[in-house]
């Protein structure tokens, strides 16, 4: 006869329980190899255009170092902040599955402070594919600070394309000759920013990078936008790119002959140098702008005979059809493994019911006489204590749950620290709506989610009917048309406080955010890491403590 289980029935018990608990939850993290960083953040002199800047570097680099990792590592970065502001740093598109307290934006850590460091603690779990991270305070992303990170699949899972040649990363967007204070300052003062000086491609101008590459052979490229202001086109001359992957989900291979990547969107795909040796050009130019921004990289083969003859790509129309069109042909590849064996599409998210939608609408407003912007009329204003720490203290007065609508309000816009309540394991769709005329962009932290539909007008529920239930992609940051709408799924099985902002910086800094708090009321650590013992506390949590163990 089985012997029924005892609660514990003294503290030292309780302790040895909670400390097994812990180990077990820990067991299968601690199999995965750890990789360790100690990163130096300094001010320093950069000439990204050609004129004097102050820049943010990491390890006296501009861009940062590059992350490469395999899924499931442990990512670990001692991060010493030597600016006389504070600082943090953010992850785009890496989940921190079950730890938004490693996040790095102000509504979950507070900031490492001048001479002080914070060692991030990271798991890029059940994660493949291309990403980026970058300084999330102030205005410091006009600064630099960002740096690539490449997560590759495990040795035993396939990956549907050959192992390319090389590996090559673009971290490319606008810039500004301004330094990053004086944009801040336009802002603080109510006005908008100018029009973006030039664009970059990994920290350099025109033709400041060389990629090299040996004729026959077929090489990966990685794109990011890292800019705050605009869309970006690239394009190679001479030659075509096969896609092969965005935002951590396998495409269907189809080719291009350029790609559009708005702000905060990675892509990569493989690029075969076929053609007679020389010298080509890697073309990035702004998208929806007058003028057209545009800098170059250089495609070197290894036996060039010097400068490439045939006639660089145009460039595509300033019509919006191109893009939109571009943008549903991307598919999701649903037999190619992910980060897992299985495939990817064996998870049929068209056929799961949605428990809620949420409607979320942009707009420009002028509030207190100065310029802001907004979510279903609420712009955003940073509370005097990160969200989440609040969350965990219970500090009253922060935030409010709710103060985030699911639908436009139609009234005038007012400042406020906005969240959104939710469960965790609801299965939410998510409408956009974009009715300026400008190119929207957004990202949503913890999260990737499914891209259903886009279209041109005003969404209403038999936009449903249009809707890709079998194969859209899975991705982690979203642009919306101007006059348009994008509708996505998304399952919220990821506790935390989630950041929900536009990349458009100045729209973001500005208003153009809110918080999502996904919540789960079993207060388990198997839906959600404790706080870290490090965790820096400010604001009204100063002085409380983290936790015993």
């Amino acid at each position: 006869m089985g012997r029924r289980m005892e609660a514990p029935s003294s503290p030292a018990s309780l302790v040895l329980v909670v400390v097994l608990l812990a180990s077990l939850l820990l067991q299968a993290r601690a199999d995965d190899p750890y990789r360790f960083y100690t990163w130096n953040v300094t001010f320093g002199d950069i000439y990204p255009l050609g004129v004097k800047q102050e820049g943010i570097l990491i390890n006296g680099q501009f861009p940062g170092p590059q992350i490469d990792a395999v899924t499931n590592d442990n990512i670990i970065v001692n991060v010493f902040n030597n600016l006389p502001v504070p600082f943090l740093l953010s992850w785009q598109g890496i989940q921190q599955r079950r730890s938004s307290w490693q996040d790095g934006v102000y509504g979950t850590n507070c900031p490492i402070p001048p001479g002080g460091n914070f060692t991030y603690n990271m798991q890029f779990k059940d994660q493949i594919g291309t990403y980026y991270y970058f300084p999330s305070l102030l205005f410091h992303k006009a600064a630099g600070g960002y740096g690539g990170i490449r997560v590759l699949s495990r040795p035993r899972i396939p990956v549907p394309f050959d192992p390319p040649a090389g590996d090559f990363t673009i971290l490319a967007g606008d810039w500004f000759k301004l330094n990053h204070t004086d944009l801040k300052g336009i802002l603080d003062s109510g006005n908008d920013l100018p029009f973006p000086d030039g664009l970059l491609i990994n920290g350099q101008g025109w033709n400041g990078n060389r990629f090299t590459v040996d004729q026959g052979k077929t090489y990966r490229f990685r794109v990011s936008n890292v800019g705050i202001a605009t869309s970006v086109n690239i394009r190679i001359q001479g030659h075509s790119m096969l896609l092969v992957e965005v935002e951590g989900s396998h495409t269907m291979q189809s080719t291009y002959t350029s790609i559009d990547v708005h702000l905060g969107q990675s892509y990569s795909f493989l690029v075969t140098a076929d053609q007679p040796p020389a010298d080509y050009s890697i073309i990035v130019s702004t998208r929806f702008t007058t003028p057209v921004l545009t800098t170059t990289a250089i495609l070197h083969y290894s036996n060039s005979n010097g400068a490439a003859t045939v006639p660089p790509p145009a460039a595509p129309t300033v019509e919006i059809d191109f893009s939109l069109n571009q943008a549903r042909s991307i598919r999701w590849n649903l037999t190619a493994s992910g980060p897992r064996p299985n495939p990817q599409g064996s998870y049929h998210y068209g056929l799961v019911n949605t428990t809620r939608t949420i409607r979320l609408a942009n707009s420009r407003a002028t509030i207190n006489g100065k310029l802001r912007y907004a979510v279903n009329s609420i712009s955003f204003i940073p509370a005097d204590t990160p969200l989440k720490v609040a969350d965990f203290y219970k500090i009253p007065g922060v935030f409010m749950l709710g103060s985030m609508p699911n639908n436009p309000t139609g009234g005038g816009a007012y400042l406020q620290t906005s969240v959104m309540a939710a469960n965790m394991r609801d299965y939410v769709e998510v409408i956009f709506e974009n009715t300026e005329n400008f190119v929207q962009s957004w990202h949503i932290d913890g999260y990737a989610f499914w891209v259903v539909g886009m279209d041109g007008g005003q969404w209403t529920p038999a936009s449903r009917q249009g809707y890709n239930l079998r194969d859209a992609i899975a991705r982690y940051t979203l642009q919306v048309y101007p006059q348009s709408w994008t509708a996505i799924y998304m399952p919220l099985d990821n506790v935390g406080m989630w950041n929900v902002r536009s990349e458009s910086w100045a729209r973001q800094y500005l208003g153009q955010q809110f918080y999502l708090r996904v919540y789960s009321p079993v207060n388990s650590w198997r839906d959600e890491n404790p706080i870290p013992k490090n965790a820096l506390l400010c604001g009204r949590a100063s002085g409380r403590r983290t936790r015993p163990l």
